[in-house]
């Protein structure tokens, strides 16, 4: 066995405390049967001055006193373990065995734990050589004896054992010596040990059951008096000193036990070291049958820095327990936050959760988790039990509205994928020369959420409810090679893609992959595109968006690439994530041709589609001189995102149409306006909204509204039942069905 691997067997088997019953120095009332399974048990017949199958070590030695032939075990070097590893075959009709042995120790000095001393270590085995669960415990000695001295150990055989791993040991002690000789391990009845098994579990389980009634009957009365099942859960009570409330674990230099400005206390957490986890453990009891519990607490949250992981952040852990310890699920989903609360406010949280069956109590756990930096405030955290009924049933609602999301994998059926695309002058045409007319929507969540939020169902009803023929799905290159706090390396992300990709394809209808980035270009973007594009290669359905909405940078810098440096945009920094602000202070762009050159260097004949300036609406300087090259491929349709504030249709997207395919990637208004620009600039869009889909028909432009979403505006939504919004939804739905609108005002 590897030397490393026995000794870390050795620990774990040494500070193990999941045992079968065994019985230690046993009467031997039970009588064994047939012969000893250890060769050589009395050490007697030697070959080279070493006694015939056992194993050595450099600190044993075969000791001959007296005629009397024996191993002995030194260890001089503290810390050290000196251990044999004996490994024996169990045959396989042995239910129990009986080991017994001579043994004498001198000079023992235990180690600095319990269990560093004089001990014989027991492992069962497989066939396979791994390690089973429910070892007998170890025989151990802490003191020295000056003459021998007979034990035994009497236990029983766990299912599926082949060997029995027997590792006689000094284990990390000071000093000592162990002498050995005469081991016999033989066969002996089960039924006593069963016996005494079955009493022994029937007193433990009496055992604690009186233990949890009594902490059971202590919470009753917390609960009666107080109202709280947490005690000091205001932290207003002191503890041993002044310095921190009773009950709660001192956090040393992470927490502070401050004042309210008009009066009383809270407790505050502090993480300083980016990555350390500052947490308060507190195992609350529960009174009996409690079904549901109620956790309301205050939090105020500033300057919180989340780590790289989604769930490196601000957050309440819970776990229940049973009376042996062990978590019980389901648990209680953390609350978290991510962000700091407003203005430096305080928050009032509540949530409600079930408590599964055996649940004796609840590890409540208030933490900043492995975050980079960050401040958390508590007060008033009270948990107590409330009517379970209407808890269950939100669950089984929340379980129902689940279930209508599933959506069944689906295998490619290419026979009914859409035919191939390819730009033909200002028109798309397909593999049989027919043109082809782009109306869809927006399916967005994969550009902020890594599961995306019903993706696959808003495909289905997208397509076959809503008579789309195409979809466009927003998502990150950050996300796809999971490097967004992932730990499969994107696979998962990548493979939702794939699905919402299949479910399409599958329904005759194409896809817009929508690189969702801002400002212009990056090296990144074209690393992404290579990948992308040697993954959906040829894929007839497939039409790739290379970038969402440049802006900033001139014509020169969109197409061929150059310095792009910083530019504070308040309508961009709505959608940048702090780190993605500081990235965007400055970089050389490689250009929109450079990214189009990469998908074409995959050998991806895919049409492209190009947004242009000012968030990807004017299309004015492609017209200009700043057309992109596409030599080998199927050619590029061009991106407007229209929204009612957007002036110049004729100048920014209509000359353009005349002579290339236009389609708007992102049009829509919302009844309530924008906040990130003056509300006069905006047109209604009870006005709006009927002349842009007008427009949209007269000039045969391609289109993707936005978005299939209820809370990303402007909504096509009202919920998750697909409702449409009466201001956009409702009229985008009926031009994709066929209904005709007609002009009322000129083109804006």
């Amino acid at each position: 066995m590897n030397p490393k691997r026995l000794f870390l067997s050795a620990v774990a088997a040494a500070a193990s405390c999941t045992l079968l019953p065994a019985a230690d120095d046993a009467a031997e009332t039970t009588p064994t049967i047939g012969p000893s399974l250890i060769k050589n048990g009395s050490m007697e017949r030697a070959k080279d001055g070493w006694p015939e199958d056992w194993p050595k070590h450099k600190s044993a030695a075969y000791v001959d006193e007296d005629g009397n032939h024996f191993l002995r075990l030194d260890s001089k070097t503290p810390g050290e373990t000196v251990l044999l590893y004996h490994q024996i075959p169990v045959p396989a009709e042995a239910k129990a065995l009986r080991l017994t042995w001579k043994q004498r120790t001198s000079n023992l000095q235990p180690g600095s734990q319990p269990w560093y001393d004089a001990r014989i270590m027991l492992e069962f085995r497989n066939s396979g050589n791994k390690k089973l669960p429910g070892s007998p415990s170890a025989p151990y000695s802490r003191k020295s004896s000056d003459a021998w001295e007979t034990r035994s150990k009497d236990f029983l055989v766990p299912e599926g054992a082949s060997f029995l791993a027997m590792m006689p040991s000094l284990f990390q002690v000071k000093s000592g010596t162990l002498d050995l000789d005469d081991f016999e391990l033989r066969k002996i009845r089960p039924e006593p040990l069963l016996e005494a098994k079955k009493a022994a579990e029937a007193a433990k389980t009496e055992k604690a059951a009186a233990a949890v009634a009594k902490k059971q009957e202590k919470a009753a009365y917390q609960l009666t008096k107080y109202g709280n099942l947490i005690s000091n859960g205001d932290f207003e009570s002191p503890g041993r000193t002044d310095s921190w409330p009773a009950g709660w674990p001192d956090l040393k230099g992470n927490g502070s036990w401050e004042n309210h400005p008009d009066g009383g206390r809270f407790l505050r957490m502090t993480c300083g070291t980016p990555g350390e986890t500052v947490l308060m453990f507190r195992n609350i009891d529960l009174p009996a049958n409690v079904k549901a519990l109620d956790l309301s607490w205050k939090w105020r949250v500033s300057g919180l820095k989340p780590g790289k992981m989604p769930w490196f952040d601000a957050r309440v852990l819970m776990d229940f327990k049973d009376a042996s310890g062990n978590k019980l699920k389901p648990q209680p989903s953390a609350p978290y936050t991510r962000r700091d609360t407003p203005e430096g406010t305080w928050q009032e949280k509540t949530v409600n959760f079930l408590v599964p069956d055996g649940a004796v109590s609840l590890d409540l756990m208030p933490a900043l988790f492995q975050v980079q930096a960050g401040t958390i405030d508590f007060d008033n955290i009270v948990l107590k039990p409330v009517d379970s009924a209407p808890v269950l049933a939100k669950q089984k609602e929340h379980e129902a509205a689940k279930a209508k999301t599933m959506v069944p994998a689906e295998e490619p059926m290419k026979d009914k994928w859409p035919k191939e695309i390819r730009v033909v002058g200002n028109r798309i045409l397909d593999s049989d020369d027919k043109e082809v007319w782009l109306q869809g929507l927006n399916i967005p969540s994969l550009e902020w959420s890594l599961n995306g939020e019903q993706v696959l169902k808003s495909t289905v009803v997208a397509i076959e409810e809503w008579k789309s023929n195409v979809i466009r799905i927003p998502m990150k290159e950050e996300y796809w090679f999971g490097r967004g706090g992932q730990t499969d390396g994107g696979e998962s992300y990548r493979k939702l893609i794939d699905q919402m990709i299949t479910l399409a394809a599958n329904r005759g209808a194409y896809v817009i992959l929508d690189l969702h980035r801002y400002r212009a270009p990056k090296p990144e973007f074209v690393e992404f595109w290579k990948d992308a594009a040697t993954r959906y290669q040829n894929h007839p359905a497939l039409i790739f968006d290379l970038m969402n909405e440049p802006h900033g940078i001139n014509w020169e810098i969109w197409r061929n690439g150059g310095w792009v440096g910083d530019k504070k945009d308040a309508d961009q920094a709505a959608f940048l994530s702090d780190e993605e602000k500081k990235k965007a202070q400055g970089f050389e762009s490689p250009g929109m041709q450079a990214m189009l050159d990469a998908v074409r260097s995959t050998g991806a004949r895919n049409v492209v589609l190009a947004g242009a300036l000012d968030y990807a609406y004017q299309l004015d300087g492609i017209l200009n001189g700043y057309a992109l090259e596409d030599k080998a491929g199927n050619g590029i349709i061009y991106a407007s995102h229209v929204y009612p504030w957007k002036k110049g249709w004729q100048k920014y997207f209509l000359d353009c149409a005349a002579k290339h395919p236009v389609l708007l990637g992102e049009v829509g208004g919302d009844a309530k306006k924008m906040d990130f620009m003056p509300h006069n600039i905006q047109e209604d869009v009870d006005t709006w909204a009927p002349d842009m889909l007008a427009a949209i028909q007269k000039y045969k432009l391609h289109w993707t509204g936005w978005c299939f979403h209820p809370k990303a505006s402007p909504r096509m939504i009202l919920d998750w039942d697909y409702t449409p919004t009466p201001f956009w939804g409702q009229l985008a739905k009926d031009a994709l069905s066929g209904k005709q609108f007609e002009m009322k005002k000129e083109i804006r």
